[in-house]
């Protein structure tokens, strides 16, 4: 059973260097039996931006738990955690301090009617393209184009970044 809260406070955040350190994914699928490959992308709390899925990374759990969580909690979405993108040095709009921000892909297994930030946001699945115009942060921006370089690799192998 899984919980129906978001996780909320700083007590378990994890800091590096007086940096918060927050995880984000790129929920992905493909659609049809072409293979056409979409992302999933939300709406930020307020409402006027969107991303994809990140929060913090908290001490009782690994970055992958991490990733795994936040999908689940801001996106509704629950599947497998693949190998990381990379990590990002960025500044946060809201308090303008920098944070690192580490990336991963997610294929997405299932997609959830019920999740925790279900009335907080909107999720919408688009093509790459359309994701990479819409959403707001350099960094995710710079993520998305790592994983769809990852996938057009003539030696990419899915079994080689499963974690």
């Amino acid at each position: 059973m899984m919980c129906m809260v978001s996780r909320t406070g700083r007590e378990l955040q994890r800091y590096d260097m007086g940096r918060r350190l927050v995880v984000g994914c790129i929920p992905y699928r493909y659609k049809n039996e072409n293979g056409e490959l979409e992302v999933l992308v939300i709406s930020s709390q307020k409402g006027h931006a969107m991303m994809f899925p990140k929060g913090g990374w908290e001490l009782d759990e690994s970055v992958e738990e991490a990733a795994s969580r936040e999908c689940f909690e801001e996106a509704g979405v629950v599947g497998v955690v693949e190998c990381t993108l990379g990590k990002w040095s960025f500044k946060s709009k809201s308090r303008g301090i920098y944070r690192e921000g580490h990336m991963f892909p997610m294929l997405v297994a299932e997609q959830l009617e019920l999740w925790p930030e279900k009335n907080l946001r909107q999720r919408v699945w688009m093509k790459v393209e359309e994701a990479r115009e819409v959403c707001q942060s350099w960094w995710m921006k710079e993520a998305l184009d790592v994983f769809v370089e990852r996938l057009a690799s003539p030696t990419f192998n899915k079994q080689d970044f499963l974690n």
